[in-house]
């Protein structure tokens, strides 16, 4: 039984994990949408979701403890720029992961989308 085990360990070590989510956090405030495996998806949504409490507190200390685990200097400033801004009136919640209806093709693995609650998706435009 899986009684009282806080996280999942996705297979790696513990540095290696906490590289994998600092980088999937990371693309996630600049892309606001990506695409993995559900477990993935699930841990960093933990994360995702504390840096946008820290956005919201908006203090220099704050800033400090996201520019500690965020990779890149554009997506703090976005972070405490755009997406604070964006969800101050909301208390929590602010990702979502959507299961997709495939597996990916190398090894089976259930894929899923992680993405901020207010995603619109605009298609892009056919080139002519």
């Amino acid at each position: 039984m899986r009684h009282r085990k806080g996280y999942r360990k996705l297979g790696r070590d513990s540095a290696h994990r906490m590289a994998l989510l600092r980088n999937l956090v990371t693309s996630l405030i600049e892309n606001e949408r990506v695409v993995t495996t559900v477990a993935k998806a699930k841990e960093a949504r933990k994360f995702a979701d504390r840096m946008i409490e820290l956005a919201k507190k908006g203090t220099l200390h704050h800033r400090r403890q996201a520019y500690r685990f965020i990779y890149k200097k554009d997506a703090v400033r976005k972070l405490f720029d755009i997406l604070a801004n964006r969800f101050q009136d909301r208390n929590g919640g602010y990702t979502r992961v959507i299961k997709l209806p495939v597996r990916r093709k190398g090894d089976g693995a259930e894929l899923a989308v992680l993405e901020f609650v207010d995603y619109e998706f605009k298609p892009k435009e056919k080139k002519e």
